[in-house]
């Protein structure tokens, strides 16, 4: 009998997800992913000559700015299942004249790599695609070799609001069956459950901090590209082309009419050394 597998539907739905996604993804309206990979990787404080894994590592948000941080003696190794964001990824690495990077399509939750492959292991805004989140999470540290560290960065609670609500208020009008269909990271918004994920992981001991955060609009319409290049483009490519300019209309006429420019990006830190 075949062994089950039990993260490829889910990360196969993900990477699909993020693929369509892409063509959104580097807006300026999306510009939080490169401030929180960023913000995730200082925190590490990589020594130069380090090794680093980024999984789910979308566009490089992260790995990038690894790869500087470690210089041309150290290695990152990206990994996403999402094809374009890789291709834009790759696409940064050649401009910002980095060799030491690599990109690699595949499912993060599974890499098959030996135990303590590398100096840091990274994880920002992917943890939640995982329906088991502990078994993700307890495969990231059996990767992180003595001294390491292993960072997981995810989503603190409102994201995106008050545009969120209005978002998921008109969805439910044309297609109640998609009401906050695609919300994952909704289970671990706070410092404490973020911290007991790691427990339940057996990872102990880690420093959890909860950091707000604001994303600021040129127009209300900026959300938009948000919804596109975000994980609710799965809600949104889930409808019919009538039921999107529904959607589309009657949430930014909400926006506009309240002149929303800043929407929450509260985000919550979780870093341990092993």
């Amino acid at each position: 009998m075949e062994t089950e597998q039990p993260f490829s539907d889910p990360a196969r739905r993900a990477g699909r997800t993020y693929a369509a996604a892409a063509d959104h993804y580097t807006l300026p309206a999306l510009s939080f992913w490169d401030r929180f990979g960023s913000a995730t990787v200082s925190r590490l404080r990589l020594a130069p000559g380090a090794s680093v894994l980024d999984l789910c590592c979308g566009a490089g948000a992260s790995a990038i700015p690894a790869a500087h941080a470690v210089g041309a003696g150290g290695r990152v190794l990206g990994v996403d299942l999402a094809a374009p964001l890789l291709d834009l990824a790759r696409a940064r690495a050649v401009r910002e004249g980095l060799a030491n990077v690599e990109f690699r399509h595949g499912d993060a939750t599974r890499t098959g790599m030996p135990d303590g492959s590398f100096d840091a292991v990274v994880c920002v805004f992917g943890v939640f695609f995982a329906p088991d989140m502990a078994a993700f999470v307890r495969e990231m540290w059996r990767l992180v070799r003595p001294g390491g560290s292993l960072a997981v960065t995810t989503w603190g609670p409102g994201w995106v609001e008050p545009a969120s609500s209005h978002f998921w208020r008109c969805v439910g009008e044309v297609e109640p069956s998609l009401f906050k269909a695609f919300n994952p990271w909704d289970e671990i918004t706070t410092p404490a459950a973020l911290a007991g994920l790691f427990a339940r992981a057996g990872v102990p001991r880690p420093a959890v901090t909860a950091s707000e955060g604001r994303q600021h609009l040129d127009h209300p319409d900026g959300f938009w590209d948000i919804v596109l290049g975000s994980g609710y483009r799965a809600t949104i490519d889930a409808l019919s082309a009538d039921q999107r300019d529904q959607v589309r209309g009657s949430v930014l006429a909400e926006l506009r009419a309240r002149e929303v420019t800043v929407l929450r990006t509260d985000v919550v830190f979780g870093a341990v050394t092993r």
